[in-house]
């Protein structure tokens, strides 16, 4: 069976804090780690009240040093927002403290507004930039060379995995070009998945870091005991993305018994078409979810994600999740 990793957003749920979502954080990856999850990412998003994790290299050291075996990264850090250098130098300091355990995925785009980019001292056509950026952080994870003017300390001769992550045929072509694995960000933005995925395994040139074309992609899978509860679960999903879309992000919402009468028929279609890739319901339903949604786009690993409000029912869809993976994997062994 192919690896299932974790995508977490640190959410910041009403009626609580970031300090409450960071022991969450930690509580789930140690979970993700009995049960046998690949690597457990962390996204870089700004401004934004309901996500906690925009100092994500400090949040991937707070969990890589509350687990010890699971892979823990960030999918990803927003390259924009950041020198190459400093990127490289935290990385290597987090894969210096626990080698052979961080992962690095790379993003275009800011993960914020205008504004805030400008904040961040950066600017949205710095991502114009982002093949560039992308040659010169690696750069950096090289060994030095004598006379090298510039190096990652530490970072340089460190082997840290870089992904490109990406929603669009942009860092398909690109991760293709460059040799390295590719993330993508089919739990929000699958309408490019197909064609994205076939342009990264037709184009796809070895390099020193990756030999065969290597794809993760996202999915949404909240599970539940029966599919009534996870389809109630999922309303916390599909009103955080109404909120976002009527620019009013904010603090994760509690579930709701009526979503038809959230949102207008635009925005539930927004929603619906956002969320394609989602995978709702009890043991039985998501297994058969996944299992159809491997059979047809061949990932390489799942990147699987689940924004639900109580955190006991956070931890019981990843549970019910890795039961369909076990179930999947026994049967792909029994079919054999």
């Amino acid at each position: 069976m192919i690896p299932f990793s974790v995508l977490d957003l640190a959410p910041v749920t009403e009626g609580s804090d970031a300090g409450q979502a960071f022991r969450n954080t930690l509580d789930l990856a140690q979970l993700a780690e009995k049960l046998g999850y690949q690597r457990y990412w962390l996204a870089e998003h700004h401004n934004m009240p309901g996500i906690a994790s925009a100092a994500t290299a400090v949040l991937i050291g707070h969990v890589a040093g509350g687990t010890s075996t699971i892979r823990v990264g960030a999918g990803g850090i927003m390259l924009p927002n950041h020198a190459p250098l400093q990127v490289a130098e935290q990385f290597g300091t987090l894969a210096s403290l626990y080698p052979g355990r961080i992962d690095l995925g790379l993003g275009r785009a800011p993960g914020t507004d205008q504004p805030t980019a400008k904040a961040l001292r950066r600017y949205f056509d710095s991502a114009d930039a982002f093949p560039h950026d992308v040659m010169e952080l690696l750069g950096y994870f090289e060994p030095a060379k004598p006379g090298q003017l510039v190096r990652a300390v530490p970072g340089a001769g460190i082997e840290v995995p870089v992904w490109l992550l990406g929603s669009s045929l942009f860092s398909a072509t690109l991760s293709a070009r460059l040799g390295l694995p590719f993330a993508f960000a089919s739990h929000f933005a699958p309408d490019a998945m197909d064609e994205a995925l076939a342009l990264y395994r037709r184009d796809f040139r070895p390099s020193q870091r990756l030999q065969q074309p290597y794809a993760m992609l996202g999915i949404n899978v909240v599970a539940a005991d029966s599919d009534a509860q996870a389809r109630r679960l999922f309303t916390t999903q599909q009103q955080s993305f109404i909120n976002l879309r009527r620019g009013r992000p904010g603090l994760i919402p509690p579930p709701i018994d009526d979503i038809e009468s959230y949102g207008s028929p635009v925005e539930k279609l927004g929603v619906e078409r956002s969320l394609a890739c989602a995978v709702v319901g009890d043991e039985d339903t998501v297994t058969d979810g996944i299992g159809a949604f491997i059979a047809r786009h061949k990932p390489d690993e799942l990147l699987i994600t689940a924004n639900v409000f109580e955190h006991a029912a956070r931890r019981h869809s990843f549970e019910i999740a890795a039961a369909a993976r076990d179930r999947l994997g026994a049967a792909s062994l029994h079919a054999s």
